[in-house]
């Protein structure tokens, strides 16, 4: 069976779970065609993603005037349908976060992916993110192509869900998976309970490389690390303010700050504004290789995100076994347990969040090491990306 993967960009360095789906799929014996709006320009750091590159089919790589031939195919062949989906894009238009030529754009980008899909005979397309992916794969399924389905993540969706029209995703899609029990939830609110039966949870999965790396023994060394883009919702200028109160204590610690991003140069600056230069290190995009190293360095992963759906970092951070300091937001309580496996704080919190990092710190190395046994555990229970994909496998396989 063949199936296609539709995604705004890819591949991409925030996006290595999409990668590991697709490649636990084909395992899975499906045959999955990767294409994407955009991201054959991108700077990579891993040589798997370029090897991605290598497979995928860019919808936007010739500009406007490749849209505009499928536009015509699609109108000469069927103007009822292409009307019908005019529509359907003109209502999605209505009270949206973005205005009506988006949305037509989002058509045209839907007949070309429709060009595609017949091309290749694939009898399913599936989505990530509920935003203007699922809206191309959806006006692609009204242009007379196959059933589609979305991947929920938050806080995305979450945030504007009527702007998004996620209700009407939701009630056209042949099913939609949500990262955890939360996601589900929230995808409940927007449709009536005569859908929720095809709302599943599909949680994102680690690969065996990280299940079967060979325990390493936590560092005495008081270390810690952030992995995330450096962006206003992960939080990472409250864990400056964190950091602040602890070397005001005179408490010895390092923190890590494993990613890049557009708020790079006010973390910097809110670095030197504390005289945190010689606590705090940012590096800069690194390949997933190097994010485990800093990882497997630290005694700890330290997340305080403001929003989230359920961050792979903390899956792959508690299958090297290390423990997860972070926020009860979201789904993020489904897998990490106070004191068991990590220590949980309200989101916002400078105070929780400096007590929090504190307490790891003053943790003998044993008791961090029971921790992070128990964090292996549990994601090893929850997050296999086998058997995360075997239920997608089957999810597919039942709508063709």
């Amino acid at each position: 069976m063949r199936i296609a993967y539709f995604i705004n960009q890819y591949p991409k360095v925030s996006h290595s779970f999409i990668r590991r789906e697709i490649l636990a799929l084909e395992r899975q014996g499906l045959e999955v065609q990767r294409v994407a709006l955009r991201g054959w320009d991108a700077e990579l750091v891993d040589a798997e993603d370029e090897s991605e590159r290598s497979k995928t089919q860019y919808v936007l790589q010739d500009g406007v005037k490749g849209l505009l031939m499928p536009v015509l195919q699609v109108l000469r062949a069927e103007p009822r349908r292409f009307l019908s989906a005019l529509w359907l894009a003109l209502r999605m238009s209505r009270r949206a976060d973005r205005a009506w030529p988006y949305h037509l754009i989002y058509l045209f980008e839907a007949c070309r992916l429709l060009s595609w899909l017949q091309a290749s005979g694939a009898k399913h397309v599936h989505a990530h993110f509920g935003t203007n992916s699922t809206e191309v794969v959806m006006l692609a399924n009204a242009l007379g192509g196959p059933a589609y389905s979305f991947t929920v993540h938050g806080p995305e969706e979450f945030d504007k869900p009527q702007f998004i029209h996620l209700g009407e995703k939701v009630r056209r899609a042949a099913f939609v998976a949500a990262i955890s029990a939360y996601g589900r939830s929230q995808l409940f609110r927007w449709v009536d309970h005569a859908h929720w039966p095809r709302v599943k949870v599909v949680h994102c999965g680690l690969e065996q490389a990280f299940h079967n790396v060979p325990a390493v023994a936590v560092p005495t060394a008081p270390r810690l690390v952030c992995v995330g883009r450096l962006c206003e919702q992960k939080g990472q200028l409250l864990l400056l303010e964190a950091a602040q109160i602890l070397a005001a204590r005179g408490m010895e610690f390092e923190i890590v700050l494993a990613g890049d991003g557009e708020m790079r140069e006010q973390i910097e600056a809110l670095i030197a504004q504390h005289g945190l230069q010689a606590q705090v290190r940012i590096t800069g995009w690194i390949s997933s290789e190097q994010v485990r190293a800093e990882i497997l360095a630290a005694r700890a992963l330290v997340l305080p995100s403001f929003a989230e759906g359920l961050p792979v970092v903390i899956m792959e951070a508690m299958a090297l076994r290390r423990p997860v300091l972070t926020t009860y937001v979201a789904g993020i309580p489904e897998l990490v347990r106070q004191g068991e496996n990590g220590w949980l704080f309200p989101a916002g919190d400078v105070d929780e969040l400096a007590a929090a990092l504190a307490d790891c710190l003053a943790q003998p190395v044993e008791v961090l090491q029971r921790m992070g046994e128990a964090a292996y555990q549990r994601v090893l229970e929850r997050h296999d990306i086998d058997t995360e994909a075997a239920k997608l496998a089957h999810l597919f396989r039942a709508q063709a």
